[in-house]
């Protein structure tokens, strides 16, 4: 899978990234919502695993703007955050995000998405 890794802590998308490249999947990463979104214009990811809490563009910002630039319909999104309330689900489905996963992040809940959609695809 191509995955896209969001999360301006870059301690955190260090490690995901080489967990995500050690199990075979192509990773770019990026610190912020418009790197991101730059990043977009020029790369198709299967998979968008976004940090909702950023400065300059939160998560939720990077979702919206994926979701109404209709260029992206396929696009799986996964908000990966600090705030896992169902108050927090739910504002980040509306916001477009396919799955909510909170921090500390679940590997297996993680890999079932990847598996899930890799039987999609």
């Amino acid at each position: 899978m191509h995955v896209l890794l969001v999360d301006d802590n870059r301690d955190a998308l260090d490690a995901l990234s080489a967990v995500l490249q050690v199990a075979g999947h192509t990773v770019e990463s990026r610190t912020t919502g418009p790197a991101a979104l730059e990043l977009l214009e020029t790369w198709m990811p299967d998979i968008a695993i976004v940090d909702i809490g950023m400065p300059v563009m939160d998560g939720f910002a990077v979702a919206r703007a994926i979701r109404s630039s209709g260029a992206y319909q396929h696009l799986l999104l996964v908000a990966l955050t600090g705030y896992a309330s169902e108050s927090d689900a739910a504002r980040a489905l509306a916001a477009g995000f396919d799955y909510h996963l909170g921090k500390p992040l679940s590997l297996d809940k993680l890999n079932s998405i990847l598996r899930e959609r890799m039987r999609a695809c």
